[in-house]
């Protein structure tokens, strides 16, 4: 079997475009946010996306603190395992914050509904949520993001934090694997 990182890659947006997709974004949640959210990054793939979206907001005035929450319904699998495992908790209050979750892709929906349900367990007042793509196929108890940078196409999708069993996260395009 091929390595990921040697398949064939079809860029669909290229870096620049996710540039400007993240700074749309951030001037559309930064109305809704004050300097007292929490922006809450999902680990591993949202990473790239939620240090885009910080930095574009701190660019605009909105200085939002940082916490990350890891959850896990993929492993190394291309298919979610149906359930979330935290494998990391918050490490900041949320009492009487608004929260904003970030997240690279909202393809099942299951982690960004399991850490807004986190979120308001340990008190926060409103919870947001943001992901840089929404594939077309969200499990009908997930709960709809408030935010989205791209409608992605039902493809197999990596870079900017997307992946194929860990790799090729990194690229700064986002390719779907051909």
């Amino acid at each position: 079997m091929a390595s990921p990182v040697d398949s064939p890659r079809t860029v669909l947006l290229a870096e620049t475009e996710v540039a400007a997709r993240v700074a749309d974004m951030a001037a559309a949640i930064a109305p809704a946010i004050d300097d007292e959210a929490v922006a809450v990054c999902l680990l591993t793939g949202g990473l790239w996306f939620a240090a885009d979206l910080t930095r574009a907001l701190a660019r605009i005035g909105r200085h939002v603190r940082f916490d990350a929450l890891w959850l896990a319904s993929y492993g190394d699998g291309e298919t979610s395992k149906g359930r979330v495992e935290v494998r990391a908790p918050f490490q900041r209050p949320m009492k009487g914050r608004t929260v904003l979750v970030l997240d690279d892709v909202f393809d099942t929906g299951l982690s960004l509904s399991e850490a807004a349900r986190l979120a308001r367990e340990a008190g926060a007042d409103r919870v947001l949520t943001a992901v840089f793509a929404r594939k077309p196929w969200p499990e009908p108890r997930a709960i709809q993001p408030d935010f989205v940078g791209w409608e992605a196409p039902a493809r197999y999708l990596v870079g900017y934090g997307l992946d194929s069993a860990g790799a090729l996260r990194g690229l700064p395009d986002i390719c779907a694997l051909d």
